[in-house]
């Protein structure tokens, strides 16, 4: 009997032992309570997850503004060639192209051969005066065989390279009006310095200037000899300095140009221009005169599509020979800047320039 009271309190104990077991079992959902906690904590922490950075497309305007980004106008980069004329020719494009157009407005001072490379990739977008009479390769290469770069038409004025003295020196010695009175070596040396020796001086300019002077020379057999000035300004300054003692001075020159207007000069009379003398060009042949240049544009060939209202400007922009002597003038004679003489040019003949805009 004892026995059994011992055994069935002995399940008593188990039995106690199991519920406490369970109770303890439910107790511990606290646990799954900590895990809620560190939800809350995760959900604490959603800044990170809360992704308002999902939302940055609206935090992102920078997009919403490229509309307004794309509709800015480009740069129109214009070629300012090392003489007066392309300059004043550059200031007049520039001006309209600002005022009128709205275009931003870089004016590139490139020489005339290395214009055309840049011209072609797009890095310039026009050059407004060409003398075609020193680019025919290029206008083969970048227009007629590549097509990158476009003829855009005359600029108006009409231009002609040539050899001048004063008139003065004709007065004394008419043998030098014609390339003849050169081949005489007494002639030629009231021309020499001490550079030249017994040769005469011939006086060029820049030398990346489209120049036959030094084949014209040869071939023809002058007793003469180039020598670089190296700008506009200094064949200008050679010239006063000479004019003012009426000594001897001969040089490359170009007209339209203020000069004939301050200066009584001569142009020396070479043999005639031919295409055939020309053709001889790459070969060192030339031995006549310069021909008579209608100056001409030439544009980058994405402009068109590009900006179609600058291109129509600019394609349109054409002035006569008097028109741009005059603003020369007003730069070389006058001492005003390129600016200047553009805008009084402008202000005086609106009438022209208003025809160039394109139609609203």
């Amino acid at each position: 009997m004892k026995r059994r009271v011992w055994w069935l309190l002995a399940i008593g104990v188990v039995l106690a032992l199991a519920l406490a077991a369970c109770g303890g079992g439910g107790a511990a959902e606290p646990t799954a309570s900590d895990g809620a906690a560190e939800t809350t904590g995760e959900t604490a922490e959603e800044p990170a997850a809360e992704e308002p950075a999902a939302e940055e497309p609206a935090a992102e305007e920078p997009a919403a503004e490229e509309p307004a980004a794309e509709g800015e106008k480009m740069i129109i980069k214009l070629a300012e060639n090392p003489w007066s004329a392309s300059m004043i020719n550059a200031n007049v494009a520039r001006i309209l192209l600002e005022e009128e157009l709205g275009y931003p407005v870089e004016i590139v001072t490139i020489d005339e051969n290395a214009q055309w490379a840049s011209l072609a990739t797009g890095d310039l977008h026009a050059s407004l005066e060409v003398w075609p009479s020193g680019h025919a390769e290029n206008v083969a290469q970048y227009i007629d065989e590549q097509g990158v770069v476009e003829n855009g038409g005359p600029l108006g004025p009409v231009g002609k390279i040539g050899w001048y003295i004063p008139s003065y020196m004709v007065a004394r010695n008419p043998a030098l009006a014609t390339y003849e009175g050169f081949a005489d070596p007494a002639a030629a040396a009231e021309f020499a310095t001490a550079e030249t020796g017994d040769l005469g001086q011939f006086l060029a300019g820049d030398p990346s200037w489209v120049q036959y002077d030094a084949d014209i020379i040869t071939n023809l057999g002058l007793l003469l000899q180039v020598v670089n000035a190296g700008s506009e300004q200094a064949i200008l300054a050679a010239l006063d300095s000479a004019y003012s003692r009426e000594e001897a001075i001969l040089f490359y020159f170009w007209t339209p140009h203020s000069i004939h207007a301050k200066y009584d000069l001569t142009e020396v009379a070479l043999p005639a221009y031919s295409d055939e003398c020309y053709a001889a060009a790459d070969s060192g042949g030339v031995a006549c005169d310069y021909p008579g240049d209608e100056l001409f544009k030439i544009f980058w060939g994405g402009l068109a599509e590009a900006a179609p209202d600058a291109y129509t400007l600019l394609k349109n922009m054409n002035y006569a020979t008097e028109a741009q002597i005059a603003m020369v003038a007003a730069v070389e004679l006058d001492g005003k800047t390129a600016d200047e003489a553009a805008r009084e040019w402008l202000a005086a003949n609106e009438a022209v320039w208003q025809s160039w805009l394109p139609a609203e």
